[in-house]
């Protein structure tokens, strides 16, 4: 059943049930989803609000409606994302797909944000240059990211991004040769605003969150990151230190 009151929207709520179930291979035995009327006794709503969750799934390209035979499951398999010391976008998918791609969406030097310099260790009104990105995979859009630098350090970085949409050259490119995780913190969250639109996701759906600080190898802070990953595409996997 579903939560009447919780102040999430009773679809919203069928379609994120759904979608895990999806993910977890509940119906691949068929690969098809129960008929609405199974569905709508099962969570105890009616029809119409079942049917607002499969057309958010649809949008989402995880179902597929076929006219006279029923709801296709289209699920692809996640993507496997590994987070470890040395994260990076390229090697961590790159045997996974064919065609990976990062695109710059805009950029801005501005004050850093109070998390963002006490994260970076830099005094407050410090400049820092702030990077949004998305991240796709074989056309498919995974990833969304809003990166934070040190201003002083790596003033040119959104130009270097533009040409290679590589962090990691872009870094080499500015003479930080290698680079390391510190940290990062994950958490689940429903998509909004922008990330909608860019990830291609319909309002609602469940997105993964990693905030990451990457520093040089003599430990000086040089990136805050808030990546923002389409669940049902990507599975984030935290590997032991090498």
């Amino acid at each position: 059943m579903v939560e009447r009151q919780s102040g999430v929207a009773l679809w919203r709520q069928i379609a994120d049930r759904m979608r895990l179930a999806i993910n977890n291979g509940d119906f691949d035995e068929t690969g098809m989803m129960p008929p609405e009327m199974v569905l709508a006794g099962r969570f105890g709503v009616n029809r119409h609000t079942v049917r607002s969750a499969m057309a958010a799934l649809a949008e989402e390209g995880i179902v597929r409606p076929i006219q006279g035979i029923g709801t296709r499951i289209e699920r692809r398999d996640r993507l496997r994302f590994p987070i470890s010391r040395r994260t990076r976008f390229s090697q961590g998918l790159g045997k996974q797909t064919r065609d990976l791609e990062g695109r710059l969406l805009g950029s801005a030097t501005e004050v850093a944000p109070a998390l963002v310099a006490e994260t970076l260790g830099l005094p407050t009104g410090t400049l820092c240059v702030r990077l949004e990105t998305v991240n796709s995979a074989d056309k498919r859009p995974i990833s969304c990211g809003t990166h934070y630098f040190p201003a002083d350090r790596f003033a040119d970085i959104a130009g270097i991004y533009e040409r290679t949409r590589s962090i990691t050259a872009s870094f080499r490119e500015l003479g930080v040769p290698d680079y390391v995780r510190r940290s990062t913190e994950i958490s689940a969250i429903h998509a909004e605003g922008d990330d909608i639109r860019h990830l291609k996701l319909s309002p609602g759906a469940i997105i993964l969150v990693a905030a990451a600080i990457n520093t040089d190898l003599a430990g000086t802070p040089i990136q805050f990151s808030r990546t923002r990953f389409a669940a049902d595409r990507v599975k984030l996997t935290v590997e032991p230190e090498a």
